[in-house]
């Protein structure tokens, strides 16, 4: 039995999860679940899966939680505050901990889990955003076990020799014959929207992903290919190379997940049904296989392949998330901490969907040589750019 924790557990992810580790009670058993402030989701999973802890971020709703899990005879201990997260990630008790808080707020906790040189199935790409070389070095250091969780981060690692799965973040890929790594993307639910209309886009439309089933962030992120942006960025830290050695694909029907192309011409590709739990499912059997509630493919029922370069000016914040990868960690921290801000204020309707882009181009042109070295720096930063976002927002949006 192997313990497992998720950081995130009430989000799209952390369900995926939860619904993998239910099919295998015989090998896992959860250890710790964690949430911001979604407090009735969380009671029912701590009441399904009797984790040791529940973690909250939000005080008020951690002693509600509390409360309910007594009165319905629970032993799952409650945690409350920012700091519990980071404990139960780095508790000795953990075997495997499963990072799929969304943005920044994720840093803190991986990191933890990370220093205990635990096993860490990454779907938390701003943690590398944020701080992939200062990241990449801990997991180093501490001996910790990566594994990517993105679809396409997982394609990837699915692809790669036995040999550099082992240490996928610090080969040299050219060495095992790679000449390039093939993100794909759905190009969101915008492909084919007339360019004239995207001022009038409201979050509602924004959110609905024609493949995937997303948060709200995360969809909207899709939309304007962000998303990819920063699974460019995560990449060139997972898979130790640079910015030329990535190119990103436009693939609308979401089954190839992504590609490896080697310098003898073959291509390997990773297929498979749009959904989550088949790459959580992977990650967590890894090295070994196992059934996940995910149907195979049918594949007398495919749909036709098409593959096509995304167009500058449909996805402008892919493009100057790549730009900000070539300038380094100083611009994708700032980027990263722009786009949350900015996403956030679409949903809320305070901006329009075009000016996600603007308060983005505006942080890169900012912070496009910052450098930074340490923690530290690095959250300092995000706070900053953060602070400049609004302000940009509240002046020019």
């Amino acid at each position: 039995m192997r313990n497992v924790v998720i950081l995130g557990s009430t989000g799209s992810i952390g369900m995926s999860t939860l619904s993998v580790l239910e099919q295998h009670p015989d090998k896992y058993q959860v250890f710790a679940l964690t949430a911001a402030t979604q407090t009735d989701k969380l009671l029912q999973q701590c009441l399904e899966f009797k984790p040791r802890y529940a973690a909250m971020v939000d005080v008020t709703a951690a002693q509600s939680l509390k409360v309910q899990l007594q009165q319905a005879g629970s032993k799952t201990e409650v945690l409350a505050g920012v700091e519990s997260l980071s404990y139960v990630a780095a508790a000795s008790e953990a075997d495997i901990v499963m990072a799929a808080i969304v943005g920044a707020a994720g840093l803190l906790p991986t990191l933890a889990a990370v220093e205990q040189g635990k096993t860490v199935l990454l779907a938390n790409k701003e943690a590398l955003v944020m701080s992939g070389e200062l990241f990449i070095n801990k997991v180093q250091q501490h001996k910790a076990t990566l594994l990517p969780i993105d679809s396409e981060h997982n394609a990837i690692f699915q692809c790669l020799p036995a040999a550099m799965q082992q240490q996928s973040h610090s080969q040299a890929i050219a060495s095992y014959g790679i000449s390039k790594l093939l993100l794909t993307g759905s190009g969101g639910p915008f492909l084919t929207t007339n360019l004239a209309d995207f001022d009038q886009i409201t979050p509602n439309q924004a959110v609905a992903h024609p493949n995937w089933s997303m948060g709200a962030k995360i969809s909207v992120d899709s939309a304007t290919m962000m998303n990819k942006g920063l699974e460019f960025i995560e990449a060139r830290w997972l898979f130790n190379c640079q910015p030329d050695d990535i190119e990103v694909v436009i693939h609308p029907q979401s089954i190839i997940h992504s590609m490896v192309q080697y310098s003898d011409g073959s291509v390997l590709a990773q297929l498979g049904q749009p959904d989550m739990r088949t790459p959580i499912a992977h990650a967590l059997a890894f090295p070994e296989r196992m059934a996940s509630p995910v149907s195979p493919l049918s594949f007398k029922q495919m749909r036709d392949f098409t593959f096509t370069q995304p167009d500058r000016a449909r996805y402008p914040n892919l493009y100057l998330a790549i730009t900000a990868c070539q300038y380094g960690q100083g611009a994708t921290t700032a980027i990263n901490a722009a786009n949350e801000v900015a996403v956030a204020a679409f949903l809320k309707q305070q901006i329009r969907f075009t000016d996600i882009y603007r308060v983005n181009a505006a942080s890169l042109e900012q912070f496009a040589q910052t450098k930074v070295c340490t923690l530290d720096e690095i959250l300092q930063l995000d706070q900053l750019a953060r602070q400049k976002a609004e302000h940009f927002i509240r002046k020019h949006c």
